[in-house]
Order: structure tokens, then sequence, then C-alpha cells
């Protein structure tokens, strides 16, 4: 008779089977919503408390995110290691091919409940059943305890189990990363010839002065509740308009399509963004205008408050008076919409947050009483306005000796008019250059429907560094004259606000 598995060595099974499952899933899917631990990082995120998730925002930024990932797939792991465990028999016995079938047959339906993908399931089972199919058909010529020791078994079990984990994430990256290149913006009533002049015009406006960064964003930033962004399949897609309306509207994408196209430069920033920080980006969108849904239905409550719905079971709810100057945007830079924006419809309204600005959007849902969002729920308060702010991302020596600093100024649909920049602490000022407006003619940019211009400015400024201590200010000034205030005068997590300063002396 075979010796019996000692106990790590039956652990360390159950364990690499486990990473099979989950390698497999992922190797089969990449990082989509049919992935193994998808559901899971999903239940985490949603039932995490808002003082957890506030924390792991400030103090980890988007690493919060990965990192809520990995506990996920550690959790994954650990489950499915007991139940794999619980299955292999203590003893040598015919028991050993019922374990294989329990391993395959119990993973599947594990993965099947609770992601919903019963075929895309099996590439979990099968490399589970393997690992133990191939663990009990070796203890049948296993060395005795006293020829192999426990430690040399754990660094065995560990040695294979990174292996088909390192194996399952590099196949799984591989569809994950997108599959060449991305489609143009769909549809008939788009005019693309418009598209490319406006991005082509925006190119023209930028300051010239290498350093920069460009008025169109190179790599826009993405947020969103979930490590793993919803695949919506355009086709099954559709949009609800419900709630205190006398009659329900429901349009699919091409509904969508067949609407008047309008392209718009929208900038946005999330609200969890430092005053000096990068998760705030622009672009050029092209969508239907909201209205044109809007004049659909006979709104019967008078809360003037509306909530959206996204795929990732996100929802978020402001006034009304903001979303009807709203762009449904289904395409980005000329191209369809990314996945990791929205696809295949986000919205986009004027002069606020990111949060708001919903992705993956599924529903309009009309109130009678006004509603607390998904992040302010958890503490935020990020649907008003968003704060002014002239961000100071350049700061190059030049070959003449100059100092060049530069960025982006930002205020919403209030606009900018100018930037101020300080050298010496704030106590005089001199005006900086600007960039001019992206607000673009409709013989550039294609027919208007008169929502107010929502995109930054870039700004720069040269002069001669001092010898001495200095600390640079920066702060803009908006359209109607207004100078940025200088602290936060609102609620707490309502978005960072100032002017933003930095010393530069000794550079």
């Amino acid at each position: 008779m075979p010796p019996n598995l000692s106990p790590g060595a039956r652990d360390g099974t159950a364990v690499i089977a486990a990473i099979a499952a989950v390698a497999g899933s992922y190797a089969a899917v990449g990082r989509q919503p049919a992935f193994l631990v998808a559901p899971v990082e999903r239940a985490i995120s949603g039932a995490m408390p808002g003082q957890i998730v506030g924390f792991a925002i400030e103090t980890f930024g988007s690493l919060g995110q990965e990192i809520n990932f990995l506990m996920a797939t550690a959790l994954t792991i650990a489950v499915l290691s007991v139940l794999v465990r619980l299955a292999i028999p203590d003893e040598p016995s015919v028991r050993d091919a019922l374990a294989v079938g329990v391993t395959g047959v119990g993973t599947w339906l594990l993965a099947t409940g609770v992601t919903g993908a019963p075929l895309i399931a099996v590439a979990a089972a099968l490399p589970a059943a393997l690992v133990v199919a191939v663990g009990l058909t070796i203890r049948w010529g296993w060395p005795t305890d006293e020829e192999v020791s426990d430690s040399r078994r754990t660094v065995l079990a560990a040695v294979a189990g990174g292996g088909v984990g390192l194996t399952g994430y590099l196949v799984g990256q591989t569809r994950s990363t997108g599959d060449g290149s991305p489609d143009l913006v769909p549809g008939s009533n788009v005019d693309h010839d418009a598209i490319q002049a406006s991005l082509a015009a925006a190119e023209d406006r930028e300051l010239a002065y290498e350093g920069l960064d460009p008025l169109v964003s190179e790599d826009f930033y993405q947020v969103s509740i979930g490590a793993v962004d919803p695949d919506v399949d355009r086709e099954a897609w559709s949009l609800s308009l419900t709630g205190e309306v006398d009659d329900p509207v429901e349009v699919d994408f091409q509904d969508i399509l067949e609407m008047p196209a309008e392209n718009r430069f929208v900038t946005l920033r999330c609200v969890s963004d430092p005053l000096n920080g990068e998760k705030h980006d622009n672009a050029l969108w092209t969508g239907v205008p909201v209205t044109e849904l809007l004049d659909q239905v006979e709104i019967s409550s008078d809360c003037d408050c509306v909530m959206l719905h996204g795929a990732d079971d996100y929802f978020v709810q402001f006034p009304l008076p903001a979303l009807e100057e709203s762009l449904l945007a289904y395409g980005m830079n000329g191209n369809a919409l990314p996945r990791g924006h929205g696809a295949p419809l986000r919205a986009l309204v004027p002069d606020r947050w990111g949060e708001v600005n919903t992705k993956w959007i599924t529903e309009i849902e009309f109130l009678d009483t006004a509603s607390a969002g998904y992040w302010e729920q958890r503490g935020w308060n990020g649907t008003g306005p968003v704060h002014p702010v002239a961000k100071l991302h350049t700061t190059r020596d030049r070959a003449d000796g100059t100092r060049l600093l530069g960025g982006h100024a930002y205020a919403g649909t209030r606009g900018v008019s100018r930037v101020d920049v300080s050298i010496d602490g704030g106590d005089t000022w001199a005006e900086a250059e600007l960039s001019e407006s992206l607000d673009l003619p409709e013989d550039v940019i294609g027919p208007q429907s008169g929502a107010p211009h929502d995109a930054w400015r870039q700004w720069a400024y040269t002069y001669e560094p001092p010898s001495d201590e200095h600390v640079v200010e920066v702060r803009m000034v908006t359209a109607d004259g207004t100078v940025q205030p200088r602290e936060n005068p609102g609620l707490p997590n309502s978005g960072s606000f100032g002017w933003v300063r930095e010393d530069l002396s000794g550079r």
C-alpha cells in the first residue's frame, strides 16, 4: 500500500489546486467580470465601511484598489483550498478518484455560482481537478516521510504553486490589455472630419514650450468602484429613463446612434485628486446631448433631482438642471469609447467632479426625494461643482538660464481668464501666458446644442530663478474675474482646494 500523505502534503496539494483554479480562470478571460475573483472583489468593495474606504483612498490612492484586488484573490484561494482539502482523503483508496471528481465539480459549481459564466468556469475546474489527480497519483509512488521532509515538500509546493500562478497571470494579461487598434467612433451621424479638425485645432492652440503636457491628454486617468471593469455588450445594452415619469422610456445603442451627434472638449477631475495631482485630464468626446432623451419623458416630480446608475452597480444623485446640459458619450478622441472609460455609453455632466460622470450608464432615474449616492454613503461630498485649480506640473530649467513653469488651469464652466504666478511666496504676482480656449467654432467642431464650455487651458511662465530661496505659488482667475480662493470653504471630502505651492529653492 502507498503511504498516507502527511497533513502538509495534503494541504500543499489543496493550495496548489486552488491557485490553479484561479490561474486557469484568469488565463481564460483576463481581468474581466467572468474572472473567478472579480465578484469576490466587488463584494468586498461593497461591504467595506466608508471610513476604511476613505482611509484607503487618502493613504494609498489608486493603489488601494489593487490591494483590495489582491485581498480578494487571497480570500478566493483560501476558500478554495479549504474546500479542496476536505475532498482529499487521508488514506489512499478508491476515494482518490472520487476526490478528483468532487474537486472538479465543486470548483465548477462555485465558479459558476459567483460569476454566472458556466462555460468559463470550466477553466477553473479542470486545472484544480488535474492538480488533485496528479497529487493523489504521485502518492502511490510517493517516498516515505523519512525520505522526503515536510520542509522539502513545502518548498516544492511553493514552487509549483508559484509556477502555476505565474503562467495563468501571463496568459491572462494578454487577454486584459485589448486586442489591437481601437475602432472609430460608430454611427452615421458622426462627422469624423470635424473630429480630426478639432484635434488638430487643439494641437495648434498649445503653447510653444517644450515640456508642457498637451491640451488633449495622452493617458486619461481611470477610476471606478471596482478593480474589474464591466464588459458590456453594446448589442444587448439598453438605457432606461425611469422613476417619477409618466411613461418610462428605454433605448438601445442603435437608437442612440440615430440621434444627432455632437463633439465636445470636456475636462474631468476626480474628487480624490490631490491639489497638484494627476487625476485630471481632457479629451474630445462624441455623443448625444441628453436633452434628446429628456424630451421623450414627462417628469412628474418637483424634486429636481436625478440618479444615474451604471452597469457596475454604481449610482450617483445630483440636481436635474446639471443633467440637462450633459452629453452621453460613445466616442473619445475619434475612437469608440474604450471599456475602461464606460463603453458603450457614459455621462459627461458639465462643471461636476468626475464621480458624477457615470460610466457604463444603464439608467436615468428621476427621484421624488433626494438620496445619497454611492460615494456619499461612504463619506464623500463630490456631486457639486468642481473647484477651480491651476496645476503646476512643469518645472524645467532651460538652456538660456531661465526656468519654465507650466501646467493646466481649470474652473469647470466658469472658465479661465488668467493664471497668476508668484515666485516670492505670494508677496507679488505676475500674469502667466495662457493657451487659446478650446471653445471652437461650429465650422470646426461641428453643430453644438448650446451647452457651456467645460475644458481646461494651458499656462506657462518663464523667469530667471533667484540664487536664494524662493517659493512658487500659482492661482487662477475665472472668466468673471473671481480669484480662486486660497483655502477650502466647503465640506470635508469635497475635493482638494487652494493654490498650488512648491518650494524651488536650490534647484
